[in-house]
């Protein structure tokens, strides 16, 4: 496929994938990014002193990780170094105490009570034992022949329903359920709502299998690593030009974007078929976030030392307490208490920091386009579950749902999941069509995380639509070029 000529448009995770699957099939590629730094969510920068790099978006890396499709890529060969804490995630209580999920499936156990030990046992080592089969699998477009289908079934049969139920049915005392809680939330959506429990499940099992790394020197070693690989490939990257019309791309046989639903429109408007725009416009996104990153003289004073071990935290206390803050995001309301969701990567990683000193990074969900200051609540929360926190303090940077958006346009309103996780747009993301990625127009396809399998830094959407792309080229190959 050398004489082929592809485009991608935007250099995120699965952009940069995209790029990387069309380059490694023989394609020529060029990737446009609007900044002139590459990364999208996988940036990492000095946003409060200089010294301390922060990540900008993404922080905490288990689905790449557990990639299909990055395990196959000598990424570490270009300058990206996995750092594990000593357990994935801690999870405190107001009682001095903490639950984890440790890489040990029984370690984890011996944080939770006694009967929950078992059940958390029973639940997770059929899925730990084949981990790559079903990510293998459940990192594919919903409607596919599964290679695992009896592993895939047993996953839908625990996972497509609330986690609230999912808890309450399987475990019997707070602490078991508090910690999958606080797992689902990641999902953004209220946890009475199905999926939440799948998602809980695949963030969890992943910790168990590869850990909940962080990538030494910032998550910018992850587009640095991809963008590296892609030039040793041939492809090229320009940075500092952002599309605005598909007019200002030069001739291609297939341009892939990595752009969620509403950019995406604004990019394509006047080449996609009206119902299919229409499809699009009613695409939903989940709530946004509130985002503080701190420079800190010295690290957090957890009351629960088994924090330390922890690269990240969840704040929360209980599953009722998460569960509450996430329908109040979801309502449109704000919660005084959100749970918070905390990074401390020099605790592992000292290259991010001067010696001696520390960085974290926290958010909370409020709702989409919210531009509420959360910094009192959030700090609160933190202050919790480790007294003496704010003395720590020596500079903080904060972030809105709308300086967030300006940020990175693909975050629509803060949200940074590309589209809620609802069932329906679990199922048929973007829209209603057999190949989600593939467009009404020859040759254009979406590869942001508004396509299958959703949000996280793990490149399958851009993976899957590269596939999907590389598929239609190859039986299109005397045909005139794409859009």
């Amino acid at each position: 496929m050398n004489d082929l000529r592809t485009l991608v448009v935007g250099t995120g995770p699965n952009g940069l994938a995209a790029a990387v699957a069309l380059a490694r099939a023989g394609c020529r590629v060029t990737a446009y990014e609007a900044h002139e730094r590459i990364g999208g969510g996988m940036r990492s920068a000095e946003l409060t002193l200089p010294g301390f790099v922060h990540d900008v978006c993404s922080a905490i890396h288990p689905m790449a990780v557990a990639s299909p499709f990055f395990r196959t890529l000598p990424l570490e060969r270009h300058g990206l170094e996995w750092i594990h804490p000593d357990a994935p995630l801690a999870h405190p209580f107001d009682d001095g105490t903490a639950a984890l999920l440790e890489r040990d499936i029984t370690a984890t156990g011996a944080t939770l009570d006694r009967a929950d030990a078992r059940a958390w046992a029973e639940l997770m080592a059929p899925f730990v034992d084949e981990w790559e089969s079903l990510f293998d699998d459940a990192l594919r477009p919903i409607i596919h022949l599964p290679r695992h289908p009896l592993l895939l079934a047993r996953l839908g049969y625990h996972g497509l329903r609330g986690a609230s139920r999912f808890v309450h049915g399987r475990f019997s005392g707070d602490r078991a359920r508090a910690l999958f809680g606080g797992i689902a939330a990641h999902s953004l959506v209220p946890l009475d709502h199905p999926p939440t429990a799948a998602i809980g499940l695949m963030l969890a099992i992943a910790g168990h299998a590869v850990g909940w790394p962080i990538a030494r020197g910032g998550s910018q070693r992850i587009a640095d690593a991809l963008a590296s690989l892609l030039r040793e490939l041939g492809g090229e990257i320009v940075t500092g030009r952002k599309i605005h019309s598909l007019d200002e791309l030069p001739p291609a046989d297939a341009v892939l974007l990595d752009l969620t639903t509403r950019p995406a429109l604004e990019v394509a408007h006047s080449r996609l078929p009206r119902c299919y725009r229409r499809r699009l416009a009613r695409y939903r996104y989940g709530p946004g976030a509130f985002k503080i990153d701190w420079a800190l003289s010295e690290p957090i004073p957890w009351k629960a030392p088994e924090c330390r071990r922890a690269a990240t935290v969840h704040l929360g206390g209980s599953f009722a307490e998460i569960a509450a803050s996430t329908k109040a995001a979801w309502d449109g309301e704000l919660d005084e208490r959100p749970f918070v969701i905390l990074a401390q990567p020099t605790l592992f990683d000292p290259t991010r920091a001067p010696t001696g000193r520390h960085t974290a990074w926290a958010y909370c969900h409020v709702p989409n386009g919210s531009t509420a200051d959360l910094t009192h609540a959030i700090e609160a929360q933190v202050e919790r579950f480790a007294p003496g926190f704010r003395d720590t303090i020596l500079a903080r940077s904060t972030r809105n749902t709308a300086e967030m958006e300006r940020e990175n346009p693909n975050q629509v309103g803060g949200e940074f999941n590309g589209g809620a996780e609802t069932l329906f747009q679990f199922v048929f993301r973007p829209a209603i069509r057999i190949d989600p990625y593939s467009t009404p127009v020859a040759g254009l396809y979406l590869c942001s995380s508004s396509t299958p399998p959703g949000g996280g830094v793990h490149g399958m959407c851009g993976y899957n639509a590269a596939r999907s792309a590389l598929g239609w080229l190859e039986k299109n190959k005397s045909r005139t070029r794409g859009p």
